[in-house]
């Protein structure tokens, strides 16, 4: 019975979707693409977390247009021509049992970065095959001094990302994915219009909070008409911007509310992008669960909780005390893909093994039996 298992690994449904537990996979950009196309390294690095018992997998932020992206290494889905890369990465997740998710995203004035073992910073004009391109945002302000200033987007513009962002989700569709995230975060485009540092507008896209968070509204409303009824839509805010003038985690609990509305089943919080951690936070485990507690319980929406869960312990906390429905993993799970049965075996799971595919639970159970007994290996 699911009561006897620690609240980590009970199930959750989302509409037509259950989840085996409540562990995630965070998307982590790879930066490895070429022209938006998935490659042998993103189908290897979802190799190593099919096999790890997740409950869910989610994809790296994935651009809705080709000038939609941070760098020339992100991939993409604005061409048809992609699905079936994206579709591979479905099917090694689905073979051993799991679910598996797509962020969609526009990097907006954060666009035309270098890799981030490059620097990370704009890249040049003159730099050859992989050419800067023009950024753009809400209102003529650049990421940091120094940096390029965006081109302001006009309202027709506007509507047009908003039909990639719909016409996007139609592609992940058909490449089979079990949930869609939009990316309303870490500074990118609809962060960008979200928050009055870098929203400056008078026109209905800016100004009041209410015009504010049209950009993000008017892009759930689209892609939640093209997303089945029975899947379940994920949206990740930055709760908080961090930074004097910028938007109070208030404003995430209302925006989140108004997302729930328009059939947005979990509030992905996080963290960034517009100056910082949220104020007086410090980078520390578990430092972002207040945000997804506050959003929790002020929206009445399901959360994810996301930043420097390390440990079993943090991780069952956060969902047995009410803070949040899932928790996503990022770096530690690169360090440690099989996080999930320690995990188990440290938060006294009844058969901790069953959290593996079957081929790896046999060894395992095997080896157990054998160290138990002393027998031979």
């Amino acid at each position: 019975m699911s009561g006897d298992l620690p609240h980590l690994f009970r199930p959750l449904s989302l509409r037509g979707l259950t989840l085996r537990n409540r562990i995630v996979l965070s998307p982590m950009c790879q930066y490895s693409a070429v022209e938006g196309h998935v490659q042998d390294w993103h189908r290897a690095h979802h190799a190593r977390f099919a096999a790890a018992g997740l409950g869910l997998a989610m994809v790296e932020a994935t651009a809705v247009t080709r000038d939609g992206r941070i760098t020339h290494g992100c991939t993409g889905i604005w061409d048809h021509a992609q699905v079936a890369g994206l579709s591979a990465l479905v099917a090694v997740h689905h073979a051993n049992g799991g679910k598996v998710g797509l962020q969609l995203a526009h990097a907006g004035r954060r666009c035309a970065a270098e890799r981030p073992w490059d620097g990370a910073g704009p890249i040049p004009r003159n730099s050859g095959p992989e050419a800067a391109w023009e950024k753009v945002g809400p209102s003529p302000i650049p990421e940091q001094p120094g940096h390029p200033v965006p081109r302001v987007l006009s309202g027709a513009e506007i509507e047009g990302i908003v039909a990639a962002f719909a016409a996007a989700a139609g592609r992940a569709l058909r490449a089979g994915f079990d949930v869609l995230e939009i990316h309303g975060g870490h500074g990118y485009l609809i962060h960008a219009f979200l928050s009055p540092l870098s929203n400056q507008r008078t026109d209905a896209w800016g100004g009041s909070r209410e015009n504010r968070m049209r950009l993000a509204l008017e892009i759930t409303r689209a892609v939640r008409r093209v997303w089945p009824a029975d899947r379940p839509l994920f949206f990740r805010v930055s709760a908080a911007d961090g930074a004097e003038g910028g938007s109070p985690l208030a404003d995430t609990v209302v925006l989140a509310h108004e997302l729930g509305l328009l059939g947005v089943d979990v509030v992905d919080c996080s963290a960034g992008g517009m100056g910082g951690p949220a104020p007086g936070a410090r980078i520390r485990p578990g430092y972002l669960v207040p945000n997804a507690r506050a959003v929790r319980q002020g929206a009445g929406v399901a959360t994810m909780a996301v930043g420097a869960i390390i440990a079993p312990s943090q991780a069952e906390a956060a969902i047995a005390e009410g803070s949040a429905d899932l928790v996503a993993l990022g770096r530690q799970l690169l360090a440690e893909p099989h996080w999930p049965c320690r995990a188990a075996v440290e938060l006294g799971h009844p058969d901790p093994f069953s959290v593996l595919p079957d081929r790896y639970a046999f060894y395992l159970r095997r080896r157990a039996a054998v160290l138990d007994t002393g027998g031979p290996a």
